[in-house]
C-alpha cells in the first residue's frame, strides 16, 4: 500500500490540494490501497520550546513529524480493514514531502511502520540544528512578550495569532542571524530523541538501512523561462550572468557560477543556453549525495531522472518541479494543465506507475513496464531516464557536477 506525504516544505500544503495527489487511478491500476495524510505545519508543528519549557515541551520541535508517525500507526492498526497490508507500507512524498520521507527514516518511533520509501524532488540529508531551533523559540517568546515562566500562555492563544507572531519572530531571527532555509525556519530538528540524527549527512541513519528506496528528480525543477518567454533565446554568456542572480531550486552555487555553466554546456552540448541554466539551477547534487549514502547500506536504492517535456506554454515549462507526480500516480489525464493529456503522457505514466507498483509490492521496480532498472552504485551512478523513450544511463551529468561546490 502507498502512503502519500504532501509537499510545500514544512510550512504549507495539504494532502488533496493538487489533482495529481489523488490516489484512485493508481489504486485501480495497481490493485493497491492508497492513503494520504495531513499534519501540523510551520510554527504549529515545529516550535522547539524544549530548552525553555522543560519536559512538557520535549517533543515540541518535532510534533509535525510525530503527527505523521501517528498516521502511520493508524495505518498499522486499521488498514487491514480496507484491504491494505500493514506489513508492506510505502511512504512517498514530493518536494517537502520527500524531505519528510527522509526525516522519517531517522525517527525511532517510525521504525517498522513503513517498508519502502520514495522521495521525489526533495530530500533531507539534514534537518534543523537544535541550537538554531532553540534560538528561534526564544525569539517567539520575546515576540509574544512573555517570560520563560509564562510559556504556557502561548497555548492559550488563538492559533492564527500564534502563527502570525511566530512568523514575525522567524523573520527577525533570519534578519539578525543571517540564517535561512532549514537553519532559520520552522522544521524538524535533530534532537537526539524523536529525530535521532540528521538523516543522511554526515552519515546515514541505520534505522532505515533495510528500507529499499527510489529517489527521483526532474531535469528542470526550476525553469526560468516558464513564465518569461524573453529568456527562451538567451546566449550562454547571458546564462552566465543570470545564474548569478536567478533563484535556484537548491542552495548557493558558490563563486564560480560561469565555470559551472561552462561545465554543464560541455556535458550537454545539445542543450540550449536556457536549458543549461535550468539544469544548473536544478542540479541533482543532493539526490546523488543521498544515493551515495544509501547505496552502502543493505537495501537497494534506485535513481530516476524525469525528463519528459510537456507540450504546453510553447514547451517552456519543460520537466518542471512536481511534473512527475501525475506520471507516478497514473493521473496524466487528470492533470492536463501539466501534461496536455492524451496517449503520449499516458504511455509513460503506465510504465512509471507499473514500476512504482512493482516496487511497492516487492522492493524492486522491475517488471512494471520500464527497462530493467539496476540498483544505484557509487561507481556507475545508474540512472533511469524517464521520458518518451526510457533508458538507463550511467551518471549522465557526473562531469558537470564536478564543477559544483562541495557544500
Amino acid at each position: 500500500m502507498d502512503t502519500w506525504i504532501h509537499g510545500g516544505g514544512f510550512r504549507s500544503g495539504n494532502s488533496i490540494e493538487h489533482p495529481e495527489y489523488h490516489g484512485e487511478n493508481l489504486s485501480r491500476f495497481g490493485d493497491i490501497v492508497f492513503c494520504s495524510l495531513n499534519h501540523r505545519l510551520g510554527p504549529l508543528g515545529f516550535s522547539d520550546f524544549s530548552s525553555i519549557g522543560g519536559e512538557k515541551y520535549t517533543a515540541s520541535g518535532n510534533v509535525g513529524m510525530l503527527d505523521i508517525v501517528a498516521a502511520l500507526e493508524w495505518i498499522r492498526d486499521n488498514i487491514s480493514n480496507f484491504g491494505g497490508d500493514p506489513d508492506n507500507v510505502t511512504i512517498m512524498g514530493q518536494s517537502g514531502g520527500g524531505a519528510k520521507v527522509c526525516t522519517l527514516c531517522a525517527m525511532p518511533s517510525a521504525k517498522g511502520l513503513f517498508h519502502k520509501a520514495v522521495p521525489l524532488s526533495g530530500i533531507a540529508l539534514q534537518v534543523g540544528e537544535k541550537s538554531n531551533s532553540e534560538k528561534l523559540a526564544s525569539y517567539v517568546l520575546k515576540e509574544a512578550g512573555l517570560t520563560p515562566s509564562e510559556i504556557d500562555k502561548l497555548q492559550e492563544m488563538p492559533w492564527r495569532d500564534y502563527y502570525a507572531l511566530a512568523n514575525q519572530a522567524s523573520m527577525k531571527w533570519r534578519e539578525e542571524s543571517g540564517e535561512g532555509g532549514l537553519m532559520g525556519g520552522f522544521n524538524p530538528v535533530a534532537d537526539g530523541i524523536y529525530v535521532s540524527q540528521h538523516p543522511y549527512y554526515p552519515e546515514a541513519t541505520s534505522l532505515a538501512a533495510d528500507i529499499p528506496m527510489i529517489v527521483c528528480s526532474t531535469f528542470y525543477e526550476r525553469s526560468p523561462s516558464a513564465f518569461d518567454s524573453s529568456l527562451e533565446d538567451i546566449t550562454l554568456d547571458e546564462a552566465k550572468e543570470l545564474v548569478k542572480t536567478t533563484r535556484g531550486f537548491i542552495g548557493p552555487l558558490g563563486d564560480d557560477t560561469p565555470g559551472i555553466i561552462d561545465a554543464y554546456a560541455r556535458n550537454f552540448p545539445d542543450r540550449k543556453p536556457i536549458e543549461i541554466l535550468s539544469l544548473v539551477l536544478s542540479n541533482r547534487k543532493r539526490q546523488i549525495d543521498l544515493c551515495n549514502a544509501k547505496s552502502v547500506q543493505q537495501a537497494p536504492v534506485y535513481l530516476g531522472w524525469f525528463g519528459w517535456n510537456p507540450p504546453v506554454f510553447d514547451g517552456r515549462l519543460r520537466a518542471f518541479h512536481t511534473m512527475d507526480i501525475s506520471f507516478w500516480y497514473y493521473n496524466t489525464d487528470v492533470q492536463i494543465s501539466h501534461t496536455g493529456g492524451g496517449a503520449r503522457p499516458r504511455n509513460l505514466a503506465a510504465k512509471m506507475s507499473g514500476a512504482l507498483v512493482q516496487f511497492m509490492k516487492t522492493g524492486n521496480p522491475d517488471g512494471g513496464g520500464l527497462p530493467d532498472w539496476p540498483k544505484y552504485t557509487i561507481e556507475n551512478g545508474e540512472t533511469m531516464i524517464l521520458d518518451d523513450v526510457c533508458e538507463v544511463k550511467n551518471d549522465p551529468d557526473r562531469e558537470a557536477r564536478k564543477a559544483l561546490p562541495d557544500s
